[in-house]
């Protein structure tokens, strides 16, 4: 179980192909199933309209969250754009907002026109999502580049680090232990504290830590 008082908004940034759509979608349900919150997610990534939150419309509409997508998501458009919903979220703020940003520096250039909205609410988390077994943040120092190129794009200050170290479906548990040390060292040079750490839930409940958030759905895109 995460020992994480949850923000308003949450958001999930991170390098390509890191497991931030993942580890977005199931966070959206740990508030829905394990808090009981009202919850709203919104998918803004406009750069890549090919592995998306939309994949999972299907079971988080059964849940009963609501996913926000740009229009033409998972079409042959190649820009989606951002839809008007998305400024109800900081407008109306009866719901918990979790937002899945675009990879990289480039995907984050979206969340500059929201940043001026969540800075003023004050009421957010901003995640980090790592993989280090990723080729290009394979190491704490490569990260901690990409952090400080996303934030200084999409405007919003990171508060927290999530460990989403795996390698799909071959991932075992000592698999996702032995990346805990490089996501420490990644603490340390930013400053911000492991928020949790991912596992599907079969192994989440071996793992033996503190803060890990079961993945109870496995997005299409991992």
């Amino acid at each position: 179980m995460l020992n994480l008082t949850p923000k308003r908004v949450t958001l999930f940034c991170g390098h390509y192909g890191t497991g931030k759509t993942n580890a977005a979608v199931n966070y959206a349900f740990y508030l829905k199933r394990a808090l009981g919150k009202n919850v709203k997610i919104a998918d803004m990534d406009i750069v890549n309209p090919y592995f998306r939150t939309k994949d999972s419309e299907k079971e988080l509409g059964e849940a009963g969250i609501e996913l926000i997508s740009p229009h033409y998501a998972n079409t042959n458009i190649d820009l989606p754009a951002l839809p008007q919903e998305l400024y109800g979220l900081f407008e109306f703020k009866e719901s918990y907002a979790v937002l899945d940003i675009g990879g990289d520096d480039r995907g984050a250039y979206a969340l500059g026109r929201f940043a001026p909205l969540i800075l003023e609410e004050n009421d957010f988390d901003n995640f980090f999502v790592a993989n280090f077994y990723r080729p290009l943040t394979a190491n704490a120092a490569d990260a901690f580049e990409v952090m400080k190129e996303i934030e200084a794009a999409g405007k919003v200050p990171f508060t927290g680090i999530v460990n989403n170290s795996n390698l799909g479906d071959e991932t075992a548990a000592e698999d996702i232990l032995k990346k805990i040390p490089l996501a420490e060292e990644l603490a340390a040079m930013s400053g911000l504290p492991v928020v949790m750490t991912t596992a599907k839930r079969n192994i989440a409940e071996t793992l033996g830590i503190e803060n890990v958030l079961p993945l109870d759905l496995q997005a299409k895109y991992y």
